[in-house]
């Protein structure tokens, strides 16, 4: 019961990821404000784990005002926010294009929708914990693709790439969680990443046999294997931690 009394806001709980962060938050006793763009992919979610555990909302992070509405929407129903995660994935429809044909247009939104957003939603996070002057703890999804060049080789022999824009984004978003960091010294604000290696969902079996080799032992990994970061950094065990990026990647990045 390591979020006990906890109330969470998941951003991109309809997503493969955001929906297992939701259900680890239960388990430890929190109670989860369930965002997302897509709000028909929260009624499952509500309807599984229970009203009093989950609250479902619509929510768009590149929107400043759907942001603070669910904001206000969490304290008239559960109190204070005392934490968040940003799994939000926003990207136009020319998105996973090869690095050659991607076009500048198509570049430049990508990065103002993923990494505009995760700006934004800092923001706004860090101006609810000072207005409140409550603990608050946000962890951002970024990437091992955030740290260290891609592997293309692990592509060799599929129609799969990974995306240049998602390499700038994520690099970009760590350094923005230290930014608001050191900004908000003094007051009960941190933040923090979780960087995972490759989740599996339905890849060719030759990329995931190239993935493996190059891991220590499982290779991509299940959504269940970052639970744990993320738990931890939400909890009062990681209370002084500050500005850092868990990477969990079975050594893929190593």
């Amino acid at each position: 019961m390591l979020l006990k009394d906890k109330v969470i806001l998941v951003v991109g709980a309809g997503g493969l990821l955001g929906r297992e962060i939701v259900h680890a938050v239960v388990r430890e006793g929190g109670q989860v404000v369930a965002a997302d763009v897509d709000a028909d992919l929260l009624k499952p979610l509500a309807d599984e784990l229970g009203q009093d555990s989950v609250l479902p909302v619509r929510m768009d992070i590149t929107d400043k005002s759907s942001i603070e509405q669910v904001f206000e929407i969490a304290e008239e129903t559960w109190g204070e926010v005392t934490g968040a995660v940003n799994t939000a994935y926003p990207r136009n429809k020319n998105y996973g294009r090869k690095a050659l044909e991607v076009t500048y247009e198509d570049f430049c939104e990508n990065v103002s929708l993923h990494l505009g957003g995760y700006f934004l939603f800092m923001q706004q996070c860090a101006v609810y914990s000072q207005k409140r002057n409550i603990e608050f703890s946000l962890v951002n999804m970024s990437s091992i693709y955030g740290s260290i060049a891609p592997r293309f080789d692990i592509y060799n022999k599929t129609d799969m790439t990974m995306p240049v824009e998602y390499a700038a984004i994520k690099s970009a978003v760590q350094h923005t969680t230290s930014y608001y960091n050191a900004y908000m010294k003094g007051v009960p604000f941190r933040a923090n990443c979780v960087s995972p290696g490759g989740i599996e969902n339905g890849q060719p079996a030759n990329f995931l046999k190239a993935y493996r080799d190059k891991s220590r032992i499982k290779g991509m990994l299940s959504c269940d294997d970052v639970l744990g970061a993320v738990i931890y950094l939400l909890s009062d065990l990681s209370k002084y931690v500050v500005s850092q990026n868990i990477v969990v990647d079975d050594g893929f990045s190593k």
